[in-house]
């Protein structure tokens, strides 16, 4: 097999494990832990494929062992998997008083991110007494890359055939839901003051409002993106499961811009007015430089074709009604 074949299979190897670790980041940060349970499992498939080590995911036999998620009976090895790369996780975990029935056995601790090389120039207190080299055991994306970079043709190919199978075959969903949460969030830190909250009495044919509001070239936009409406209403609820609706926030601001043009311009060149505001918006934080102009402009999309599918913009069909909540 070529150069290029190799190069190839790295490339999506390496896409997908960066892809994984922006995805569980940003999910953590709104609490929604299902990703990163998922990735426990991810990794003690993975590992066991890289290293020819026998991991099995301690959480599921025992819940109540603290600071462990992975163990190798045959090779003594315990590993901590992460989505928090400081020196106080690590500690935290070494410190444990289960850990002193590990006496003697290796211990890893696995954060799900791209570098974690000052993590590895630290030094740790370890009590218990357990084989712990940080600049061997901490384990990072990096650290696994150079791993597979050195692996024969074979190997690659059947740890490209694992990735594949656990995380797909495409990462743009992955990486526009990742985004989305990161602009969400950018959008959700102003307090845009108070609104009144929108209840939606009945459902409605989004090609009837379409058409309603004479959405010629804007319509295929809205059949292109509407499908992420489950991804964006997942965000909104973990925010509103903190308390803070920060997802009326969003939409509000998504109204005003809606409110500032309507008067003015109707149809498909309101529709572009709003998307433009929106995205104007979101490059005004300094974050945004670290997103990619095509992802501001897919995820900004969805985000104002939410709203409108929400009823947040644009004239309702008659007969379609909302009440004040």
């Amino acid at each position: 097999m070529s150069d290029m074949n190799r190069t190839s299979l790295f490339n999506y190897i390496e896409e997908h494990l960066v892809v994984l670790a922006h995805r569980v980041e940003a999910r953590g940060k709104l609490n929604i832990l299902d990703l990163h349970l998922h990735s426990e499992n991810f990794y003690r498939d993975f590992l066991n494929l890289l290293y020819d080590w026998n991991l099995e995911n301690l959480n599921k036999v025992n819940q109540n062992v603290e600071a462990i998620d992975l163990i190798d009976k045959t090779h003594k090895i315990i590993i901590q998997v992460s989505s928090t790369k400081t020196k106080q996780k690590v500690e935290s975990a070494l410190g444990k008083d289960s850990m002193t029935n590990y006496n003697g056995w290796s211990f890893k601790f696995v954060p799900i991110v791209r570098s974690a090389a000052n993590l590895r120039t630290k030094t740790f207190e370890n009590p218990h007494g357990l084989e712990f080299s940080p600049s061997n055991d901490i384990i990072d994306i990096d650290s696994l890359l150079r791993e597979v970079c050195g692996l024969k043709i074979d190997k690659l190919n059947e740890v490209k055939t694992f990735i594949q199978k656990e995380l797909g075959n495409d990462a743009t969903s992955m990486v526009i839901e990742s985004d989305l949460t990161r602009i969400i969030t950018m959008l959700a830190q102003v307090d845009w003051s108070t609104f009144d909250k929108i209840k939606i009495d009945n459902d409605f044919q989004i090609d009837t409002k379409i058409d309603h509001n004479d959405l010629v070239k804007s319509k295929a936009i809205v059949k292109e993106y509407n499908i992420w409406q489950n991804s964006v209403s997942r965000i909104y609820s973990a925010f509103d499961a903190e308390g803070l609706n920060k997802s009326l926030f969003v939409l509000q601001k998504i109204r005003s811009f809606y409110l500032e043009h309507c008067y003015k311009l109707k149809g498909d060149d309101l529709f572009d007015a709003v998307r433009n505001d929106v995205k104007a918006e979101i490059r005004k934080h300094p974050i945004s430089g670290e997103l990619t102009k095509e992802s501001i402009d897919i995820c900004s999309d969805i985000i104002v074709v939410d709203a409108f599918i929400r009823c947040r913009i644009f004239e309702n069909p008659e007969g379609y009604s909302y009440v004040t909540a």
